[in-house]
């Protein structure tokens, strides 16, 4: 199955938002937090604790009982599913043989039987492997319930799909972070992200290090690096927060912003044009390990959807914060 949504859309599952794991059937050998961890699957040769191999994501003890494991994803924020990963790797010989999944929109921590809805049907699993899953549900969801059968581990279950905030609720005089992540801000692309990705500079709160930005590797060649936003909501940006946490010997050199307003088109379409966006921003010099503020250096373009930050010639941001009254 192509993975081509899971680059259209944000992990809704990330702990960042919000998202915990609030219940496992069973997780005797592998901690049921572990299923959504941000990081990649990592295997430790020779690591056991006091109940065997130490696993990195949720693993149950093999059932002797009828049924099957089930554990269950309380998502950060309710969201639009479009897909979701399976990921098994390093578990070879205690790998779960099939696997569903069940969605349900509930005030619950842990919502009643009759609250859910299959969304997966049962699918048979590989161990050591990637198993991606394309869905196209209508309704926003806010718990995830993943069936393994009978037993077994499964590293990480990513959420693939798009935030839904309700608008009504915010009021057209609030100003707010428009580029946020948590509201519903998502990258469509950049032309490089060797070391971070643009996702990081909308994450919630400060960075924590490094590597918790968007960077990108050493530019060789003539030009300047660049990254593609589409803000949570069309708005009037009212004030820029560029902030290099963290980068010292690595930071930008300059930045500047450009922008627009957009709609109905793909988000390869809205990529390809974006260098000719008007200029929201105009080019600014940034220092190490700073929080940058602007807002009389902002061009007046009226309410925008999209920005484009350009990045010279290449280098790492910790955050970007685009503050704004959504229209």
């Amino acid at each position: 199955m192509s993975s081509e949504f899971a680059k259209e859309n944000i992990d809704l599952a990330q702990p960042r938002l919000g998202s915990k794991v609030v219940f496992a059937s069973d997780d005797f050998f592998a901690d049921k937090a572990r299923l959504i961890c941000p990081d990649d699957p990592a295997f430790i040769e020779g690591k056991y604790d006091e109940n065997g191999k130490w696993m990195d994501g949720w693993e149950s003890r093999r059932k002797r009982t009828p049924g099957h494991d089930t554990c269950i994803i309380h998502l950060g924020r309710p969201g639009l599913i479009r897909g979701f990963l399976i990921d098994t790797a390093h578990f070879t010989g205690n790998f779960p043989p099939f696997a569903s999944i069940d969605a349900c929109q509930s005030i619950q921590k842990i919502p009643n039987e009759s609250a859910w809805c299959e969304i997966v049907p049962k699918m048979a699993l590989k161990g050591d492997a990637q198993h991606y899953v394309k869905v196209a549900e209508n309704q926003p969801f806010t718990h995830v319930r993943l069936h393994i059968y009978p037993d077994g581990g499964v590293a990480r279950l990513r959420v693939y799909g798009r935030i839904q905030k309700d608008w009504a609720t915010v009021s057209k005089d609030a100003q707010i972070n428009l580029a946020a992540l948590e509201e519903g801000a998502r990258p469509l692309g950049c032309n490089d992200a060797h070391f971070g990705t643009p996702e990081n500079m909308l994450a919630p709160s400060k960075g924590i290090n490094m590597g918790d930005g968007w960077e990108t590797r050493r530019r060789r060649e003539p030009g300047h690096d660049w990254a593609v936003i589409a803000l949570a909501r069309p708005g009037v940006i009212e004030k820029v927060v560029i902030d290099t946490a963290y980068f010292k010997g690595n930071y930008p050199d300059r930045a500047s912003l450009q922008a627009a307003q957009i709609s109905g088109k793909t988000d390869a379409e809205i990529l390809a044009e974006a260098a000719d966006w008007p200029v929201l921003l105009p080019e600014q010099k940034l220092s190490a390990d700073r929080v940058h503020e602007y807002t009389n250096a902002i061009a007046d373009i009226g309410p925008v959807s999209h920005v484009r930050l350009n990045i010279i010639p290449d280098g790492g941001v910790s955050r970007l914060r685009l503050m704004g009254k959504p229209q």
